[in-house]
């Protein structure tokens, strides 16, 4: 957990980004009244619930839609920090081309993570530590790689979810957001290898079943499993 810390570099590039104009204009139109729909609902549930303590770890709790927002919530976390430091500092063999793209992915992420963190409110998980040492930011074959590995476990873990949730105006709201890291994921393979933006086959330890078109789907104590490696901050799961 980040407790008095100095700010860091990552931080303040994050701060600028959102308050950016174009930053603000994605959230808005990203959220609408979605938003404020969520968190109406959530007001209702804060009294019982203790997301926002830290002190030891982050709970996420499956008995309802909000565990599973919370659990998303996570995810973005996750995706935006990764976004945002490889965008303020990209390996010097990106081209101006992939510089560009992973500066929209950055947008994409920190509205998906600044989305739930709004809609959800005091019934919100806090700040996730991410760790990152596993990655070399320099390497352009590092930082795809890792990409790559976020963008499939993302999607794998929104359509994992999906039977998780009893909200319909939730599920859709899901299947906005997984349709875009969808997208990111086909891009990224194809910087990696060109022309396997469909390689579904290579995506069956997700869960995805080539013969069939499907894409991945895992159940989040499995998501979170892979996750753990990127995550310092203890996370506490409870009626999965």
């Amino acid at each position: 957990m980040k407790n008095n810390e100095l700010i860091t570099q990552d931080e303040l590039q994050e701060e600028r980004l959102f308050n950016s104009s174009l930053g603000r204009r994605s959230f808005l139109q990203f959220a609408g009244a979605s938003a404020a729909g969520i968190a109406l609902m959530a007001a209702g549930c804060r009294k019982d619930r203790n997301y926002g303590d830290t002190s030891t770890g982050a709970t996420l709790d499956f008995k309802d839609d909000f565990g599973v927002l919370n659990y998303a919530y996570a995810l973005e976390q996750l995706e935006a920090a990764f976004y945002v430091k490889v965008a303020s500092a990209p390996p010097s063999t990106f081209t101006t081309a992939q510089k560009a793209y992973f500066q929209d992915i950055q947008f994409h992420e920190v509205a998906h993570r600044e989305f739930f963190k709004n809609a959800l409110g005091t019934a919100a998980i806090g700040s996730l530590e991410v760790d990152f040492s596993s990655i070399d930011f320099t390497s352009a074959t590092s930082v795809l790689g890792a990409a790559m590995a976020f963008e499939d476990l993302g999607v794998a873990a929104y359509n994992g979810a999906g039977v998780r949730i009893k909200s319909t105006d939730y599920l859709v709201l899901a299947g906005k957001i997984v349709s875009v890291e969808a997208r990111h994921a086909a891009y990224i393979r194809d910087i990696i290898s060109n022309g396997t933006f469909a390689d579904l086959a290579s995506l069956a330890p997700l869960g995805a079943v080539n013969a069939s078109g499907l894409d991945g789907a895992l159940t989040p104590d499995k998501v979170l499993a892979i996750a753990g490696k990127y995550v310092k901050t203890k996370i506490n799961v409870i009626n999965l």
